[in-house]
């Protein structure tokens, strides 16, 4: 019963998802076999038992056994959810004292061939609100203290009274550098996105054209483990379909003071069926 109620919210989650992106294709057997892992993966979480992870580890076995590119990608999802949502991970805050030396230490450099990509946040009004000024100060923290690094800002034209359709990352790109004094140049941005899965598909583009060797998110911090899940999950079907698979270095969150967003795990897993092409699209239904 709590598997099929699980299945119900993937299916509900990943209709809601009716952006047009890149998706993973595989056969039905995989879909299949596909859809109970995410359903373990979030079971796992929610209702935590000791034999969770040899139930992932079978449902993992099942895909390789369908076929094996499908079952690395399995992998690179499975491996990072448990990374994320059934081991403790630290989120660096970036007011927090020490939060540059923790990013440090998570493997980020000062290289031009690393990115810290910024996620957008609905605007009001065609404007900016706190919780976007807050990312972008946090990812002025960041890229103040490696200035080498380039900057993707990703977001749309989001929000119901925003006549000149202003976007996001048009927004936090003059923000950035009105606010903090960020060089142009070292800013690209992605005006497309109106979810997290479509940051992820869009601003990948960005980052293969520039051959980005790593990168780090820069969200609010109930966002971010979702969004390395839809990050990870992109950059291994990136390694598939284009043989470019950066790598995803650390984390850096605005704090938004308690604010609690929805269960992110259950967001998470819808964006990963949406993904890998578990959609009305492709199932036929």
């Amino acid at each position: 019963m709590v598997r099929k109620g699980i299945a119900v919210v993937l299916v509900l989650l990943c209709i809601a998802f009716s952006a047009s992106c890149e998706e993973y294709w595989m056969p039905k057997r995989s879909r299949e076999a596909f859809r109970i892992l995410v359903e373990d993966l979030v079971q796992a979480v929610e209702s935590p038992d000791p034999e969770d992870v040899e139930q992932i580890q079978r449902d993992l076995e099942v895909i390789r056994g369908i076929r094996e590119a499908d079952y690395v990608i399995a992998r690179a999802v499975a491996e990072h959810w448990e990374k994320v949502y059934l081991n403790p991970y630290s989120l660096i805050l970036d007011q927090e004292e020490g939060a540059v030396e923790r990013l440090r230490e998570t493997g980020v450099s000062d290289s031009d061939m690393h990115a810290f990509v910024v996620l957008g946040y609905a605007l009001q009004n065609g404007g900016m609100t706190d919780e976007l000024k807050g990312r972008c100060r946090a990812a002025a923290v960041a890229a103040q203290a490696f200035p080498s690094a380039i900057l993707v800002c990703s977001g749309g034209a989001t929000g119901s009274n925003n006549p000149k359709n202003h976007t996001e990352a048009g927004l936090m790109r003059e923000y950035l550098i009105s606010e903090f004094g960020i060089d142009p140049g070292r800013i690209f941005i992605d005006e497309q996105a109106m979810t997290t899965v479509e940051n992820a598909v869009y601003t990948f583009r960005i980052l293969r054209e520039k051959q980005i060797r790593s990168l780090t998110l820069v969200t609010s911090d109930y966002h971010q483990k979702w969004g390395q899940v839809v990050y990870n999950l992109m950059a291994a079907i990136s390694g598939q379909e284009y043989d470019y698979c950066p790598e995803l270095v650390g984390n850096f969150c605005f704090e938004t003071s308690g604010k609690h967003g929805p269960s992110d795990a259950r967001a998470a897993a819808g964006q990963v069926t949406r993904m890998l092409g578990l959609s009305k699209k492709q199932t036929g239904k």
